[in-house]
């Protein structure tokens, strides 16, 4: 019994030991199972990043193939690189050679640009100095605007081809001018005023001869006056003696008519030696177009040995601008010339209810007929058929600045400068 309980204790105690030593041997056996789970669930995530790397490897292979290609395709081999350095070393030695040459034209372009430079510079000064003369030649004391303008003209001219003026030469150039025409001014004032008083000695030293000559021819008359009277005194007592005193009062008679008659004849003379004298003269054909208008035209007439003097008159301070001459007909009867003029053009007077304003609304063909139809000892002469209205055309268009310019040497004249009309002849 005891050995049946120490055999039952022992197979016990055995299955006891082969369960506690097959538990630990499970344990294990579970562990190893849950560590080849976690290891074959590692391979798995594993495996899943290798097919993730080795896509992309894939894809980054495939990528460095075709940049390989590519790199392949565009690489140059060793004998080309030398075959293209030698063009190139050609090509730089052409462009040397051909930049060396433009350095060479580029250098005789610039003696040749100097050399125009230096030319254009010593024709333009010339040109600028023979225009600055020419035009202060030309200057008139009505005509500044058009020199200014002028002169202009020629500066930028100057200027488009190359020769520079500066601004402060432009500048002394214009005041130049501006003092020029200020002399041009003071001698043309000079100039009128002694024309003036040489008008003046000429018309007395005329009128003294005039006053001469019909002494002279008076005295001629008396003289041969005197010789018929005594002549006729002669053959009077010649005649009372032969007729001893018969038929006296019919020789009385005869006498006082003789005597009549010489003095009619002697004031017939005179009338037609001053009338002779008298009727010389000149027929002028002017116009204004700046204060008349356009195809209106002065007929009129005058004595005086310088014509245009009477024109100048005219101008001088009854109207804005001066007359323009287009005839000045010079004839023996002037007088009558003018009448028939106007009796001609009576119906084309402006001012038709005084005939002794002489403005006519007609044209040039008109007076030129009447004057040919007139006939006689007529000689007239056209100086311009267009009317130049140089001082009305300038008016027009002349700056404030100009203005000032001319007033300014006007001024400076002072009151030697006032005009005052003559009423001439």
């Amino acid at each position: 019994m005891d050995y049946v309980i120490v055999c039952l204790i022992g197979v016990f105690g055995g299955g006891f030991a082969v369960f506690i030593a097959l538990d630990s041997k499970r344990r294990r056996l579970d562990k190893q199972r849950q560590e080849q789970d976690l290891q074959a669930e590692s391979i798995r995530s594993d495996s899943h990043i290798l097919a993730t790397k080795k896509e992309e490897l894939d894809q980054l292979s495939k990528s460095l193939t075709k940049d390989q290609s590519e790199f392949n395709a565009r690489a140059i081999s060793y004998h080309e690189l030398q075959g293209e350095n030698t063009i190139l070393k050609h090509d730089l030695k052409n462009l040397d050679i051909n930049i060396r040459k433009m350095q060479l034209d580029h250098q005789q372009q610039r003696h040749t640009q100097e050399a125009l430079d230096a030319k254009i510079q010593e024709l333009g000064s010339r040109y600028l100095r023979e225009n600055v003369k020419w035009i202060g030649a030309s200057l008139t004391p009505n005509n500044f605007s058009n020199c200014k303008q002028r002169l202009q003209d020629v500066i930028e001219r100057c200027r488009g081809v190359g020769f520079d003026v500066p601004a402060s030469e432009e500048t002394s150039l214009l005041a130049a001018l501006q003092e020029e025409y200020k002399n041009t001014v003071r001698a043309a004032f000079d100039r009128e005023e002694q024309a003036r008083i040489k008008a003046q000695m000429r018309e007395e030293l005329n009128r003294e001869k005039e006053k001469d000559e019909l002494e002279r021819k008076q005295q001629q008359l008396e003289r041969e006056r005197d010789a018929m009277k005594a002549a006729v005194e002669l053959a009077v007592a010649k005649a009372l003696a032969e007729a001893k005193d018969q038929h006296s009062a019919e020789i009385q008679q005869m006498n006082e008519a003789l005597a009549n008659k010489q003095a009619e004849i002697d004031a017939n003379q005179r009338a037609i030696s001053q009338a002779q004298i008298t009727k010389l003269g000149h027929v002028y054909v002017i116009s204004n177009i700046g204060s008349f208008g356009d195809g209106v035209f002065k007929v009129g007439m005058t004595r005086r040995l310088e014509p245009e003097v009477r024109v100048d008159e005219l101008g001088a301070a009854s109207v804005p601008f001066p007359f323009d001459v287009h005839m000045m007909i010079k004839c023996t009867n002037a007088p009558t010339l003018e009448t028939e003029l106007h009796r001609k053009l009576f119906g084309a007077r402006i001012n038709k209810a005084n005939p002794r304003k002489e403005f006519f609304k007609t044209d040039l063909d008109t007076i030129k007929k009447i004057v040919t139809e007139h006939g006689g000892d007529v000689e007239y002469r056209t100086d311009n058929l267009v009317a130049e209205a140089e001082e009305y055309r300038q008016s027009l268009s002349m700056p404030d600045d100009v203005q000032q310019i001319i007033q300014s040497a006007y001024d400076d004249l002072g009151d030697e400068g006032e005009l005052v009309e003559d009423e001439g002849s």
